[in-house]
């Protein structure tokens, strides 16, 4: 039940929450209570705990328009051939002491195996990937509130491996599938609705189709996707006369390695060095981060960016916590970065702490990504 009207008989039936106040009345009070207190509204009673965990309480604060930072949404892949997905929440993070294990979310639809995904508010978008060994051109999403996931408009082309981003209230799809494809390149406006429109070609050259993408971002009004040596821009708001696709700048497309963010018009990689660096638009060059030598381990095994509500989130494989732990073990940290007066990237080490998954030694981390909530 997620329909906010029927607040007041979910609450009847699950005893009750504030004395001599109405159950609806009590439940729309407990919504806006931030979510970093849940925990501690978690011991009042039974009925409050069930309250917190359910989908009630996160369509009632849809209802009201309460929101929170974001949280971050984390994908492995497993060696049982398994791709769980847990929610971390920052505001759950308790200084010096055990924080509450993150949220297991319940498995897609769908078992594939190299989507790509992108978020839009609370919705998680995973597009296509090989289903039974068969690239797919299913579109699967989480509704993060409700923790539920749904099946909308298929795309036009089946693709794994591609390449995905938001812009403009649109979810872009681009590469991971043959390269005859016409639809090599598709959007969707998810405000549209199931019923109201699907997948729309977005034209593209014959001679960029070559593209397997591995890498994603936008920055500056712009969708940049990477190959493992090129890549290409797309501006879909490129004046009349101009070419709405192009070739990365090779200082970009040199210096993007592995899983990147932008955070404040910044592109940020983690390089084979172990360095956090940062593409700066403006001046079409790489900066190191500065200040994070003695914050953070030299190598980061399997290192991920994301861009938790302004802050540069990186998640990486931890070590074991405890000898003979049969569960796999990450680190993530938040960090603030600045630019100085004389251009440079100065970072600042918010937070780091490890988190036991619920998910078997060995697991990598195939997706991380932030989700608005």
């Amino acid at each position: 039940m997620t329909d906010p009207s029927d607040v007041s008989a979910a609450a009847s039936a699950a005893g009750g929450f504030i004395p001599d106040l109405p159950d609806d009345i009590a439940v729309r009070c407990i919504a806006r209570v931030p979510r970093s207190h849940h925990p501690a509204l978690a011991l009042v009673s039974r009925s409050w705990r069930s309250l917190l965990r359910s989908p009630l309480l996160s369509a009632v604060r849809s209802h009201l328009a309460v929101t929170d930072p974001p949280v971050l949404a984390l994908n492995l892949r497993s060696p049982t051939d398994q791709a769980p997905w847990f929610l971390l929440d920052p505001l759950l993070r308790r200084s010096g002491k055990k924080s509450p294990p993150p949220l297991r979310l319940p498995p897609p639809p769908l078992p594939a195996i190299g989507s790509a995904c992108a978020a839009l508010g609370p919705a998680l978008f995973l597009l296509g990937g090989s289903v039974a060994g068969v690239p797919s051109p299913a579109v699967q999403v989480l509704d993060a509130r409700l923790r539920r996931w749904s099946l909308v408009p298929r795309m036009s082309a089946a693709r794994e491996f591609a390449a995905a981003a938001v812009l403009g209230g649109r979810i872009y799809a681009i590469g991971g599938c043959l390269p005859p494809a016409d639809a090599w390149a598709e959007s969707l406006d998810p405000a549209i609705g199931p019923t109201g429109g699907g997948w729309a070609v977005v034209p593209s050259p014959p001679l960029i189709r070559e593209k397997w993408m591995h890498g994603c971002a936008v920055l500056g009004g712009r969708i940049l996707a990477v190959a493992d040596r090129g890549g290409v821009v797309y501006d879909p708001v490129a004046p009349a006369g101009e070419a709405r696709w192009g070739p990365v700048p090779p200082v970009l497309d040199n210096g993007w390695r592995g899983r990147a963010a932008a955070v404040g018009g910044i592109l940020y990689s983690y390089d084979f060095l172990g360095k956090i660096r940062g593409y700066d638009l403006e001046s079409n060059e790489w900066k190191q981060v500065e200040g994070m030598e003695k914050e953070l381990p030299k190598f980061l095994c399997g290192a991920t960016l994301a861009n938790l509500g302004g802050l540069l989130c990186l998640v990486w494989e931890g070590k074991d916590l405890a000898s003979g732990n049969k569960e796999m073990v990450i680190e993530w940290a938040g960090i603030e970065v600045s630019k100085t007066t004389d251009g440079k990237l100065q970072g600042s080490l918010l937070w780091q702490e490890p988190v036991v998954l619920d998910a078997p030694k060995g697991s990598s981390i195939a997706h991380c990504i932030a989700l608005e909530l």
